[in-house]
């Protein structure tokens, strides 16, 4: 509607003011220093939804970081949106690979760039400020909720806890979630099913301190070279993942889905070009589309072992350690959930 976009157009500025504000506050989950920041980020988001003209807005405590929860209610009789997103982001390092300050927002050819701009804290944004835009221009025809929380980036391991002892506060007819992806900036995408998330941390030890290279070395099995042997068995030839039992409670896409998704459109030399890769690489059989949506992975998320500083030092390591998986799997509700990590971490422990 123009009375949308006109009042849209008035306050442009002052909405991307407000936005680089938000991108602004380090609120890193995952990093207990950042704990403050988390509180700042929630009060910061309370506060715009108050100001967006939401009947009530309020903080509550969990055994981590805050949920963010706030309504408009202009009918009880009418529908019930309930907006979900969270406004913790990932760690920024490595640092020296940001042309800009990840916290230092800046605008290059229209994009934001900042960490956080678009996960979660954009879209977020994006809902609060199409809910004063509508109540401003008297064209909300049903009742708001969100439910913004801080944990999204480290598994959300309150989220449960607090859906489970605030079922009646978060009753909606339907969940709007704005944190996946677009098949292109033309094409407006709407996902019906996530991935969901296994992860696991794995260390590998050996003998019971470091060894110089060449007095042990060819003695002892080094972790570096265990590790990477497993890490390597996970596939075969044709990137089918080869742990035992992995695939097992796997949802499996029907021919007409698949036929749905093959019928998207989606540029892979495009997608690849983006990249900055020469080609593709995953599971034999499936589609880009397929492997990022309908088949579990296993990701390697981080590797560390051994000396790690500048030149050189003849290093046989105790250990070996990585950020291992996550595993993505596609979630059904109405079947069986992923295998946990305890069961995956089994399957690994058996090839050591």
């Amino acid at each position: 509607m123009q009375v949308w976009k006109d009042y849209q157009e008035k306050n442009k500025e002052r909405f991307l003011n407000e936005l680089l504000e938000l991108l602004r506050i380090p609120s890193i989950s995952a990093k207990s220093e950042n704990k403050a920041d988390m509180l700042k980020c929630a009060e910061a988001v309370k506060q715009r939804l108050i100001e967006a003209g939401v009947d009530k807005a309020e903080i509550y405590p969990t055994e981590g970081h805050p949920v963010v929860f706030a309504e408009k209610i202009i009918d009880p009789s009418k529908p019930t949106v309930l907006v979900y997103g969270h406004y913790d982001v990932q760690p920024a390092e490595p640092l020296e690979l940001w042309k800009s300050g990840p916290f230092d927002p800046v605008i290059i050819d229209g994009k934001i760039f900042a960490r956080g701009s678009c996960d979660d804290k954009g879209q977020v944004y994006m809902h609060v400020k199409a809910l004063e835009t509508l109540i401003q221009t008297n064209t909300l025809q049903n009742n708001i909720k969100f439910c913004i929380e801080g944990e999204e980036e480290v598994g959300s391991p309150n989220l449960g806890k607090f859906v489970a002892s605030h079922k009646e506060l978060l009753k909606a007819d339907c969940i709007l979630i704005s944190d996946s992806a677009m098949i292109s900036l033309d094409t407006p995408s709407i996902d019906i099913g996530v991935r969901g998330l296994s992860y696991i941390e794995v260390e590998v030890t050996g003998p019971n301190r470091d060894l110089h290279s060449g007095v042990y070395g060819g003695a002892v099995a080094n972790p570096i070279t265990i590790l990477s042997k497993m890490i390597a068995s996970c596939h075969d030839e044709n990137n089918h993942i080869t742990i035992p039992g992995f695939y097992d409670d796997v949802v499996l896409a029907t021919a007409e889905e698949r036929k749905l998704m093959a019928e998207a459109p989606f540029d892979e030399k495009e997608y690849s070009d983006d990249l900055g890769v020469k080609e593709l690489w995953g599971e034999k059989g499936y589609s880009t589309n397929e492997r990022t949506g309908i088949r579990p992975t296993i990701e390697l998320n981080g590797i560390w072992g051994g000396y790690q500083g500048e030149g050189a030092k003849t290093v046989l390591p105790s250990k070996q350690r990585q950020k291992f998986l996550p595993g993505w799997f596609p979630i059904n509700h109405q079947k069986k959930s992923p295998p946990c990590c305890w069961s995956i971490l089994k399957r690994l422990h058996r090839r050591m």
